[in-house]
């Protein structure tokens, strides 16, 4: 589907969704053809089939491996500075299929919709999905609606399923991971964790920053053409960077540092984090990459992330080591080292 950058929605009767719009019935086909569809750019002659059905070469193009991911959002609040709950169902799942090394093609789009949630919310999210799928040139081929009673849910929930293809040569496994790699990053940490707490309103938070919601598989080609010998890619979402180092280190069975100095966090964010006594090393992001190179393709992999719109901040944060097995550190500015766990329990519920 081609996003509409003015879509022709025909709301349905009232103002706010009831169970009849999850019937199957009249109500249901009016929300779906009236508002659902125009908003995400589809054309009228769409036909509401139970499946897509894609060429055979289109999903293969030039790859031979394909890609298949699924994730739900469930984000409190549907809006927050940078995004909304529609542009994070998009770029999450382009992202996770970016990470493998995966070209997204098609996305799935499920809706679990509140009774009450009003028509004018959901056509906003419906358009904010159909910019996000545009800017990221992939198609929401295939969908379903739910609606639950009030009180069943929180307004509305997306789950967003994807399909992309894995270039001929492209293997990004966790243990490819050797001692001597260099851990890259594309930007600052916590600016999506920042911006919910913000948005949610429940802490006097005079804060200007905005949630880094975006997509990343044209930074990641560009690194990919740099750095070839790319060992593996991760987004760094809930959990935070501390938990993608985490899991490096134990699935590959090697040890990792960070160096502080050398990991970016905006001011205002370091400041949230300091009155709030929270670790950016674990708040959530939505468009920030970890990537591990061999230390002979690093300079060029900088490069690359460094020329895209998306990795103005790059940088090397650490490295790999032989062990021991499983552990990170973090060297301190103050020249101590630190462990750094793995998260345990929840932050920041509801970020993603």
């Amino acid at each position: 589907m081609a996003a509409n950058p003015q879509p022709r929605v025909k709301r349905p009767h009232g103002d706010v969704v009831n169970l009849s719009h999850g019937s199957g019935g009249k109500a249901m086909r009016d929300l779906i053809e009236g508002l659902i569809l125009p908003a995400l750019g589809a054309s009228s002659a769409t036909p509401l089939e139970d499946q897509a059905r894609i060429d055979v070469p289109e999903i293969l193009g030039n790859g031979d491996r394909i890609a298949f991911t699924t994730d739900s959002y469930v984000v409190d609040p549907l809006s927050f500075p940078g995004g909304d709950i529609g542009t994070l169902a998009v770029n999450g799942t382009v992202n996770d299929l970016a990470v493998g090394g995966a070209r997204p093609i098609v996305l799935s789009c499920s809706l679990i919709l509140e009774e009450g949630l009003p028509f004018s919310i959901l056509e906003k999210m419906m358009c904010s999905m159909a910019r996000a799928a545009q800017a990221a040139r992939v198609r929401i081929v295939t969908g379903d609606t739910k609606v639950v009673p009030r009180g069943s849910a929180d307004k509305l929930f997306i789950n967003t399923a994807g399909i992309g293809i894995i270039p001929n040569g492209v293997h990004l496994e966790i243990a490819r991971i050797r001692p001597g790699d260099q851990l890259l990053l594309n930007g600052h940490l916590g600016d999506h964790g920042a911006a919910i707490l913000k948005a949610r309103g429940d802490l006097a938070l005079d804060a200007d920053v905005e949630s880094d919601c975006q997509p990343l598989h044209g930074i990641i080609a560009a690194l990919l053409a740099a750095a070839p010998g790319t060992r593996c890619i991760r987004d760094v979402t809930r959990g935070g960077l501390a938990t993608v180092l985490n899991e490096f280190a134990g699935g590959a069975g090697v040890g990792m540092r960070i160096v502080e100095d050398s990991i970016p966090v905006r001011p205002v964010v370091r400041g949230i984090c300091e009155v709030l006594g929270l670790d950016p090393l674990y708040l959530a992001n939505e468009g920030k990459l970890l990537a591990v190179v061999p230390k002979e393709e690093a300079g060029a992999a900088l490069e690359a992330l460094r020329s895209c719109p998306e990795g103005t901040y790059a940088g090397m944060i650490g490295e790999v080591l032989a062990g021991p097995p499983g552990r990170v550190v973090l060297s301190s500015h103050f020249g101590g080292e630190r462990i750094v766990d793995m998260l345990v329990g929840e932050q920041l519920p509801r970020i993603c």
